[in-house]
């Protein structure tokens, strides 16, 4: 696990390696066990690669970077791990390759020089990596299939800049950050945060995940991009039990893989199904393993899931690390969490993360698996009734659409008419949508935010929706999933855990995202994923029995995971007073209104726990990188 940087530059430059070394300064937690920087001539300009190195896999030297292939073309930097790289490397030695270390990176980069672009679909792993090709005067950055790793990048006057982080970007970055209008009024009107390809600050990019760009280092022409793997949702005929046999199979093998480690391996427990399954998934392939978790305990019994930490902990005999937290540690801590996360985020569960990820690093625990992911490919907490539904009405299937909307109901949190109004949603034209949204209160403009301010600099104030093909006529769940592992919600979550876990130089694993695990979820029958009366993450449940105790696998009161918000924003009050009275640099914020509105949500007459958070997230954010 790494940090990458680099910049090039058309024609002469001097000064390019003191700028990348001001930017890997801001990445030493992404690697502080090595650093290596290569400034050369590259086309008709000047490159510069630099990378700082998190030592996991092969400990020794040889794992360093900048690496150059054997007769010196080609030059890789490389973040990431590949879980199956042993089994490349025996395919790749077998077809005539020699090795010289035992690091991932040799493999990976014999493999692109091997297969080219198509051994992306061979790698079971994380990565975000880039190739120079000294021959072809080329430069090729490649993401994973689902963004586990981040990618940023810019191009200015013909300067293309890349990086692991956005502060490092902005730090070799020429031209002062501003805010990108869209992202803003997506961010505080509905609340997305990482959808798309572009980023908080214009003019900076998210190399989508499953992506990749390639530039021509003798023009600098614009980069191109493009996309080396998309999930399908196409149904295969199979039986159930079939399915639970190969979920068991392809999730249990996943887990086996990502237990690959120089360095000692833990695992984030929550005591939901995923996190749960992730844990006695470890013991089941590794009977003797020492298991290290980390939980998040809320104080609030309500919010408190310890009694199923307890259950997991002790069916697997696992040695249990418990983190509480209180408001007085949320204001010690806040400025660094916004300063790591790097761009704005939209709630305060991402610091008991931080949290966990900080008592790993202190027990030594340099490698954590968590259960990001099953959500997106399972059916999530509520199942998706709306397009649940609409794949039974576009089928002509109205008696089961309608016994599902009677069986989703009789689950905990869920009321009938719920189901009704999520199936409206999905047929409404976007004109009486977005009408419809602003009459039951969802998603409307806060009072102190001047939307004709950011629509003036080119936001639009489309609501945010997933679009439908006509391919996936009957398929909606798994559209809608395919659409959250890659754009709407999992990007977000990918996000908070890579940076929390970098910030204390911690490699976060996520077991259930692999790519033949996401092609065998999509395309089961949409019944297998929820069913017939609104049970989630069918099919895995299934999968997992006999690996975890039936009382988790038949948990019907699990609840999204939740931190005391209003609780610990009380705590930091008065400074956050203080610092919303001084965002006269936001334009389209009223500060006047918006003290008014933090002050009722804190005194409980008013406002929205959420939306206050990322008000005041964003107003720091902003003056923190002194973006305007």
């Amino acid at each position: 696990m790494c940090g990458l940087l680099g910049c090039w530059v058309p024609g002469a430059s001097t000064g390019l390696e003191s700028r990348v070394g001001r930017g890997l300064a801001q990445l030493v937690h992404r690697g502080p066990d090595d650093r290596g920087v290569m400034v050369e001539h590259a086309g008709d300009g000047v490159l510069a690669l630099g990378h700082t190195r998190l030592s996991i896999i092969d400990l020794s030297a040889g794992g360093h970077q900048p690496m150059c292939s054997h007769d010196d073309r080609h030059v890789i930097i490389y973040n990431g791990e590949l879980y199956n790289y042993r089994e490349l490397r025996a395919e790749l030695a077998a077809a005539g390759d020699r090795f010289a270390t035992d690091s991932d990176t040799e493999v990976l980069l014999a493999a692109w020089l091997r297969w080219g672009p198509a051994c992306l679909k061979r790698l079971i792993g994380m990565f975000a990596f880039v190739v120079h090709d000294r021959g072809a005067a080329t430069l090729t950055c490649v993401r994973d299939a689902f963004g586990i790793k981040p990618f940023f990048f810019a191009q200015d006057d013909g300067a293309f800049v890349f990086g692991s982080e956005m502060p490092a970007v902005l730090a070799i970055r020429e031209t002062a950050p501003r805010l990108d209008p869209q992202r803003v009024h997506d961010y505080l009107v509905h609340a997305v945060q990482d959808a798309g390809g572009d980023s908080f600050v214009s003019g900076v990019h998210h190399l989508p995940p499953a992506h990749l760009l390639r530039l021509e280092l003798r023009s600098g022409s614009r980069p191109s991009v493009e996309r080396w793997w998309r999930p399908t949702v196409e149904e295969r005929p199979v039986t159930f039990s079939a399915a639970t046999e190969a979920v068991r199979e392809t999730f249990v093998s996943n887990v086996r893989l990502h237990l690959r480690s120089d360095v000692l391996v833990g695992a984030a427990l929550s005591g939901g199904i995923d996190s749960a399954s992730l844990v006695c998934a470890m013991r089941h392939v590794e009977p003797d393993l020492p298991i290290h978790t980390f939980s998040f305990i809320a104080d609030d019994p309500r919010l408190s899931e310890e009694r199923w930490v307890d259950v997991v902990n002790e069916h697997v005999g696992a040695r249990p690390h418990k983190v509480r937290v209180a408001a007085a540690d949320l204001a010690r801590d806040l400025l660094d969490v916004v300063r790591v996360q790097g761009e704005p985020f939209c709630t305060t569960s991402m610091y008991a993360q931080y949290r966990v990820f900080r008592a790993a690093r202190e027990q030594g625990v340099t490698v954590v698996l968590e259960g990001q992911g099953a959500d997106e490919l399972l059916g999530g907490y509520d199942g998706y009734p709306g397009q649940r539904m609409l794949s039974l009405l576009e089928r002509g299937r109205l008696a089961d659409l309608v016994a599902f909307a009677r069986g989703w109901r009789t689950w905990p949190g869920r009321e009938s008419r719920s189901a009704w109004r999520a199936l409206a949603g999905q047929l409404l034209p976007d004109s009486v949508y977005r009408h419809a949204l602003a009459r039951i209160g969802i998603d409307p403009a806060p009072d102190w935010l001047d939307v004709g301010a950011l629509e003036r600099r080119g936001a639009s104030s489309r609501p945010y929706r997933v679009p439908r093909s006509p391919a996936a006529r009957g398929r909606r769940l798994p559209e809608v999933l395919a659409h959250a592992l890659s754009d709407t919600y999992l990007p977000s979550l990918l996000r908070y855990g890579d940076r929390n876990a970098m910030r204390f130089s911690v490699e976060n694993r996520v077991p259930f995202l692999t790519v033949p695990m996401a092609e065998l979820m999509l395309s089961l029958p949409e019944s297998f994923l929820v069913s017939r009366d609104g049970r989630t993450k069918h099919v895995f449940r299934e999968a997992m029995r006999g690996i975890v105790p039936d009382a988790v696998l038949e948990r019907r009161d699990k609840v999204g995971f939740e931190t005391p918000m209003r609780s610990w924003l009380s705590g930091i009050a008065p400074t956050v007073t203080q610092m919303l009275r001084e965002t006269a640099q936001l334009d389209f914020v009223d500060p006047i209104r918006m003290v008014s509105a933090f002050e009722a949500n804190m005194a409980g007459t008013g406002g929205d726990d959420a939306l206050t958070w990322r008000m005041v997230n964003l107003c720091w954010w902003s003056r923190l990188f002194g973006v305007n």
